[in-house]
């Protein structure tokens, strides 16, 4: 029988061999506002439709599942087009026998064996004038943000971190978002300046995940667009060695892998169709999809500025897929 003490002990060791995997990812001296020096990680991890799956998904190995599941501490900040993870994360539980535990996902509410997944949290911590409801409100809000929320000691077991576009068309990725991620991961990642002991410092390191904008339909190629911008983060995250979360990706690819560049938010295009919705009318509920929820056990809902199930359970996938490599897992079966 495993007693309390060695369940900590065993949850204790993780937490450090998490911490030495993030530290060969990240690495840090003291930056200022928007350095554009770049610390580079070991592993390149692009999340696109390539893995957004359910074979993709069964195929990680248990364990590293349950680590995630058990050990990750998630702060996500978004507005409507985020709720294509959250609901697809929320209702995955619900799918098929035995996801009530894999895949179990509390939210705001810290709960044993759950994945601990804090929901529009961050806002609430900008600077004074400041909106950081999503990336696209203000282009830099996000970055004094997210240093006020995890400098608070109530958010000290926060160890992944994750930021949601509205529209990313017309931002300044290369000038804004890069360089403001950079900073919050050479001051935030494993060695970075504020992680240690003393005033100012958290113990706990973070894993920062990037994320591409979602596609719009018959607008997505062109400078500021969001094909363009999508390169943009994905080059810097492969060069570099980070996370992605591909929205793009996952919008204007249909279940057979065709790209669709004309692609919406909604697996809409003009020249393929409603590829997503049409997949799930000919799919069955329960075996090839399930249904997305408003939050764990709450009511139905399909992702926002979505008519179908298949988006949101994709980008569920994929944001799994990510936090078992957080977690350890080294992608293969």
């Amino acid at each position: 029988m495993q007693t309390k003490g060695t369940t900590a002990m065993k949850k204790s060791s993780f937490l450090i061999s998490l911490a030495c995997v993030l530290s060969l990812v990240f690495s840090s001296c003291e930056k200022d506002d928007l350095d554009p020096d770049i610390i580079p990680g070991s592993t390149t991890v692009i999340a696109n439709d390539s893995v957004a799956f359910e074979a993709v998904l069964r195929s990680i190995p248990e364990e590293y599942i349950n680590a995630a599941r058990n050990n990750l501490h998630i702060a996500y900040q978004h507005t409507s087009h985020g709720t294509h993870v959250s609901r697809g994360m929320f209702g995955l539980p619900d799918f098929k026998a035995g996801d009530d535990i894999s895949f179990a996902i509390s939210n705001n509410n810290p709960q044993a064996n759950k994945l601990d997944f804090r929901d529009n949290v961050i806002a609430s911590y900008a600077a004074s004038g400041e909106d950081a409801s999503d990336l696209s409100r203000n282009e830099t809000a996000f970055i004094q943000a997210t240093r006020n929320y995890l400098d608070d000691p109530d958010n000290s077991e926060i160890n992944v971190v994750m930021w949601s576009w509205c529209s990313i068309t017309g931002h300044d990725v290369e000038s804004n978002y890069l360089p403001g991620m950079q900073t919050l991961i050479n001051e935030y990642g494993p060695g970075g300046s504020k992680i240690g002991s003393g005033s100012g410092k958290r113990d706990n390191a973070v894993a920062f995940i990037f994320m591409t904008g979602h596609s719009e339909r018959d607008r997505n190629v062109g400078e500021g667009r969001p094909k363009n911008q999508a390169d943009l983060i994905i080059n810097y995250c492969r060069d570099n060695k980070f996370y992605c979360l591909d929205y793009f990706g996952i919008d204007t690819h249909d279940m057979d892998g065709n790209y669709w560049e004309d692609a919406g938010d909604d697996g809409n295009s003009t020249t393929g169709g409603d590829f997503y919705l049409n997949w799930q009318n000919s799919h069955d509920l329960g075996e090839d999809y399930y249904e997305n929820k408003v939050s764990p056990g709450g009511s139905v809902s399909y992702g926002a500025h979505n008519s179908q199930h298949i988006t949101a359970n994709r980008k569920a996938f994929a944001m799994w897929y990510i936090l078992a490599r957080i977690a350890g897992w080294d992608g293969t079966n």
